[in-house]
């Protein structure tokens, strides 16, 4: 029985001092803490408005701005690494606050544009016509000698002498008198014949615009005509007179420039970035200070395929109806242009795209605290929005300020990774330092490097001077501080 009750006792004895030694700190052994996954130590602290400057412990900047820390491998300050496309950032809650991060919403919506622009009124091409002589002769009698008169259609302009209008009457006459000789003959190509010649006579006087009444008026008389007169072709003004009574004229010579002034043309520059938006059939607007408090009413009708070498501006046609003719040639006025809309648009600020030249991106929110550079294609611009063809979905989030100081991180975490993934591949089978895996060859890193594959515990550690500091075997368990 006692050797039983001793048996116990020895038992409860061993099973005591084993606990004790399991539960108790061992000072004097050598143990290896590992750091937990929620606590990462940053590498060093980042100046939030000059990345280059650097801390190895938390500081402010001047204006009060905690220095942003960075960590080996781009996590943030709850430790999670930056999972994610190259150049992904993760940033703590508090630096997000104090930088001014800001935020906004990829929608869907309509964007319109009214362009603003000066324009020059001239004169319709199209309703423009310049007179000249169909056969040579001299200027009997001129009517209307003055630029600027207003003349209706099949008004007589001027009357001119031409021996070969006069030849051209009494051939008329002949083909008349000998058509009607011949009208009663029973040969049936004779009286063919002879209607063709009456018909060529007084075809070639139309030809010779010899007005169709000075013609009913030949038949009737019979008689020749001296002079012969020269009719307007529709309303207008007359932009120009080329000769004067008595002169004699050719048909190369320019009788008059007369203008339809019914309805103008109005040409206006449109800057390249604008051009997008401006098509055939886009209503405007027109003001002129000399017809105050008038707005008219025009349709752009015409973009000239090239663009002025000096402006770089491309060619605008628009026309305008001008019943009252206020409307002046070389009058200059303020038009504006209701450009077409675009429909069902995604959208996002224009003040979220970091432009680098060679091409655009916008920083995309993955997660509270974590950014993803994204390169976008844009489309037209319109009151401090923009569309965008490619790149984002409809309803992500995008960063619209201090995405600077991102995109600066960006670049710099995303060469860092590339860095260390270089150096790493040659030391793949090296052993690292627990607490500071990957930082071989960092930068900033003084005396680091060639220290990996070393076996470095608290002993092999003490004396050594990390990044200025004197750090000795008690400042060394598990985690390594650096940021010179």
């Amino acid at each position: 029985m006692k050797d039983k009750m001793w048996l116990v006792l020895l038992g409860t004895l061993l099973l005591g001092g084993l606990g004790g030694y399991l539960v108790a700190p061992d000072d004097g052994g050598e143990r290896v803490e590992t750091a937990p996954d929620a606590v990462q130590q940053p590498l060093f602290y980042r100046n939030p408005m000059n990345p280059a400057v650097t801390s190895p412990v938390p500081a402010k900047d001047q204006m009060g701005m905690d220095y942003i820390p960075v960590y080996a491998n781009g996590g943030g300050a709850n430790g999670g690494g930056a999972q994610g496309p190259a150049g992904t950032v993760s940033i703590d809650s508090v630096t997000v606050q104090n930088i001014g991060v800001r935020t906004a919403r990829v929608v869907r919506d309509t964007l319109t544009r009214v362009i603003r622009t000066s324009g020059r009124v001239d004169y319709n091409e199209e309703r423009l016509t310049r007179l000249h002589p169909k056969t040579e002769g001299w200027i009997e009698k001129l009517l209307v000698d003055a630029t600027g008169q207003t003349v209706s259609a099949n008004d007589i302009l001027l009357s001119i002498y031409s021996p070969d209008l006069v030849t051209s009457q009494e051939e008329y006459l002949l083909a008349l008198k000998n058509a009607e000789t011949l009208a009663d003959s029973s040969f049936p190509d004779i009286r063919k014949g002879a209607e063709n010649l009456l018909e060529s006579s007084r075809e070639r006087l139309h030809m010779l615009d010899v007005p169709h009444h000075q013609i009913v008026e030949l038949e009737a008389t019979r008689k020749v005509r001296k002079n012969l007169h020269i009719h307007s072709p529709f309303n207008g003004v007359v932009v120009s007179v080329g000769a004067r009574e008595g002169q004699y004229v050719t048909p190369k010579t320019e009788l008059y420039t007369i203008a339809d002034l019914s309805k103008v043309w109005v040409y206006v520059d449109v800057f390249d970035s604008e051009l997008p938006w401006v098509n055939a059939g886009d209503h405007a607007e027109m003001r002129l200070k000399g017809v105050p408090g008038r707005v008219f009413g025009g349709l752009i009708r015409y973009v000239y395929p090239y663009a002025d070498a000096a402006t770089r501006t491309v060619k605008v046609r628009l026309e305008f109806d001008n019943p009252d003719g206020l409307l002046r040639p070389d009058l200059f006025a303020d038009v504006t242009i209701h450009a077409d809309r675009q429909v069902n648009a995604l959208v996002i600020p224009s003040e979220a795209v970091v432009r680098s030249g060679a091409r655009d991106q916008v920083f995309v929110v993955r997660a509270p605290g974590k950014f993803e550079p994204r390169e976008v294609v844009l489309g037209v611009v319109s009151d401090g929005r923009v569309q965008v063809l490619s790149g984002v979905a409809e309803g992500e989030e995008v960063v619209t300020s201090a995405q600077f100081l991102i995109d600066s991180e960006s670049k710099l975490s995303e060469a860092t990774a590339k860095m260390l993934g270089e150096r790493r591949e040659p030391d793949a089978t090296s052993t690292p330092v627990d607490g500071a895996t990957g930082m071989t060859g960092m930068t900033g890193m003084t005396g680091m490097t060639g220290m990996t594959g070393h076996d470095m515990d608290s002993g092999d550690m003490s004396g050594h001077d990390m990044s200025g500091h004197d750090m000795g075997s008690e400042a060394m368990p598990g985690n390594v501080h650096a940021g010179h």
